[in-house]
Order: structure tokens, then sequence, then C-alpha cells
């Protein structure tokens, strides 16, 4: 018989929607995903400097509906932008054996614990805090109390198990469900030609490398800090080009830098998930220099499944499981942008070696699939069923 499982999340999500159709697909799990929020083009946009709806489905394959959200203003970057006291009343209807819930970033994730122990089910967490990011002490007693709440946690990868080590977590009730893209999207039959033939469409000469920035230009990513470790390295030789894919902000900042350097900065604007794979197909390398609160950074997936290795500042939450140094990418310390200058520098010359790494990149991303979280979904229901079970 199936277990009956609601997923409790923000909105939808281009990095979960294949989770959920996985999820809906197995015969021993009986999926209801329940969305606190539906936002618009404009709430959509925020932080990417555009207006936009994904152009891939995000609602097909899977059961799902939508809670009464009664925030005043609503929407997921902020806590109270979802407040869904209804969520009890919701799992009683769908008479549930156990709930997941995507981390505790706002009200409703909050009230989702609370009405799973009022109602003795059991609430598994996958959430994304790591050990990095300076916390004030209340902050961190109030971390403590409440993971310990949750009847099991799924680990995105090694500083998420060890933020959860810290605060006590048991390993026994730890499933390794790692952060991932939906890897063969980025696989696809002609990868090369339309790699290049999106870099003849930004001008990017054939023959030299081109790094690839991909993101929201704002400032925890630290743009503007690339663009001039980048200028660096061209004045100091470098004959590599760089690609910006996305916007933000930041862009007036980053644009004044490429100026420096005329033609050698390439800025896409937004790209839709339809033709991001193209981009990252017409780069050699992706540079991702954020700091700490990048708590993962699945950009360094999605250029890995490109076939594309990764410079990746230190303090980026993915490092301990995707980058090994020299195989398939490099990190560096974050805030030391001459050592990044280095970096660009002296791969600028190699593209053979580039390639070479991008193969083993995409090899090792592999372990880290929609496949492989889903299993890691499967045994923490298993795990706090049979638990139920037994105390019954």
């Amino acid at each position: 018989m199936a277990v009956q499982v609601a997923f409790v999340t923000t909105h939808p999500i281009q990095y979960q929607a294949p989770l959920f159709r996985l999820l809906a697909a197995r015969s021993d799990i009986d999926l209801t995903v329940l969305f606190c929020h539906m936002p618009g083009k404009d709430q959509q946009g925020v932080g990417f400097g555009v207006q936009f709806e994904w152009d891939i489905p995000l609602l097909d394959g899977y059961r799902w509906q939508l809670l009464e959200n009664v925030s005043n203003d609503p929407g997921s970057s902020h806590f109270r932008g979802c407040d869904t006291p209804g969520i009890g009343r919701k799992l009683q209807e769908l008479q549930v054996d156990a709930v997941i819930v995507n981390g505790w970033g706002v009200k409703s994730t909050v009230q989702t614990l609370r009405a799973c122990r009022r109602l003795g089910l059991p609430c598994i967490v996958r959430g994304e805090s790591n050990l990095l990011p300076r916390r004030p002490r209340w902050k961190q007693w109030l971390q403590r109390a409440l993971v310990r709440r949750y009847s099991a946690q799924l680990c995105i990868g090694q500083r998420n198990r060890e933020f959860y080590r810290h605060y006590g977590i048991p390993d026994r009730q730890m499933f390794f469900c790692p952060y991932c893209v939906e890897n063969r999207r980025f696989q696809v039959p002609g990868r090369d030609e339309r790699g290049a033939a999106f870099r003849e469409r930004m001008g990017i000469p054939g023959d030299v490398v081109c790094y690839l920035f991909s993101g929201k230009l704002i400032p925890k990513k630290h743009p503007v800090d690339l663009l001039d470790a980048f200028r660096m390295s061209v004045e100091a030789g470098s004959p590599a080009h760089l690609m910006i894919v996305g916007d933000g902000p930041l862009r007036p900042e980053c644009e004044a830098i490429a100026a420096r350097i005329p033609g050698r900065v390439h800025f896409t604007g937004f790209v839709n998930q339809g033709e991001i794979a193209d981009a990252y197909a017409a780069a050699d390398c992706l540079v991702l220099p954020s700091d700490c609160w990048e708590t993962w950074g699945l950009v360094v997936n999605e250029a890995m499944a490109s076939g594309r290795p990764a410079i990746v500042s230190d303090q980026v939450g993915c490092v301990p499981d995707l980058i090994r140094d020299g195989e398939t990418g490099w990190k560096f310390s974050h805030r030391d942008w001459g050592a990044l200058a280095n970096v660009l520098r002296e791969q600028a010359s190699d593209r053979d070696r580039l390639h070479a790494m991008g193969r083993r990149a995409e090899a090792h991303v592999a372990g880290y699939s929609p496949e492989q979280a889903v299993e890691g979904m499967v045994e923490a229901v298993r795990f706090v069923t049979s638990a139920r079970v037994a105390a019954c």
C-alpha cells in the first residue's frame, strides 16, 4: 500500500519539479505537493532584473494544491510572505502518513512543523543551511531547538550534514538527498554545435577560452569582483573572454568595469531554461565567486552536467561535494581576488585541459541527480513511518 506523503514548499521551483515527477511516478508513494504561494511575473523576476515566467512546465506530472495564503505581503522572499494557517486542516483532509517540508525560511514551513507535531505526523525537513555564515547566539539557539523537532533530515551535501551534526542530530536520521538539477537537460544531442552557435551570436571567437558567470547580478554572488579579477587577468596577458548570463541591480557596475577591456566581456541578459543549456555549452569553464550565503550553487551542477569544470569560491556550499582541485575545477579563497585573477589567467591558455576536466566533472556530478535525491526522500519516509508504526 502506498504511503501518503505531502511535500510543502513555498512556490513552484524549476529545480524541484523533476523531483516531484519522480516521486509521483513511484508505486510506493502517493504524493501531493502543497504550494504556499503562486508568484506572478513581477515576483518571479525579483533579483533577476527582468519580469518573466519559466519557459518549461513546472506543474505537470504530479498532483498539487495551492494553500490559502493570508499574508498581507505575499511572496517567498521574506518570512511572513507565506502564511498558511490552514495547513493542519489540509494535512488531515489528505490523510497523510508523512510530511516533507522545504526548509524553515517562511512562516508556512514553521506552521507545517507545528501542525505535524499537533497531529502526531512525522515531519521530514530538507533545508540548505551550513555553518559558514556567522550567526548571533540567539539564532544558533533557535536553530538548535528547531532542527531537533523534525523526525528526519534530508542532507543536500557535506556542509549541510555537518550543520545538523553540530546541532546534535544523529546520523541514523539523516539521509543523503543531494541538491541537483535535471542533468539530462544539459546533455542534449548536438550540444557542442549548439554551444558554438550561441558563442557566435554573442561575438565570441571560437578559438579562445570563454569563462561563464551564470546568475543574478546581486551582491552575494560578487559579479563586480569577478569582473575586476577578470580585468586584472586580461591586463596581465590573458586572451580569454567572459560571458555574463543573467541580469540584476549590479549590471551597471559590471558594465563599467567591462568597458575598460572592450570586446572581452559579453552580457546576454536573462536566459530562460529553454536556452540555458546552450549558454553553458558555449563556455569552457564556469566561475562562481559567491560568499557564504550561497548555500549550494546549483549553477555548478548545471555547468558540470554540461561537461564544464568550475572555478568556485571556497565559501560556496557545494565545494566539498563537487570541486576536486585540478580534476573537476578549482576553489579559491573568497575575497582573494588576486588569486582568482591568477587562476583565470593560468587556465586561459589550455582549452584542452579544461575540456578534459569537464568530462571528469560531468561524470562526477552524475551522482548528484534527481533520482539520487528521490531515493533519499523515500528512505527517510520509510524511516519515519516505520518508527511511527513501532511506537503505536
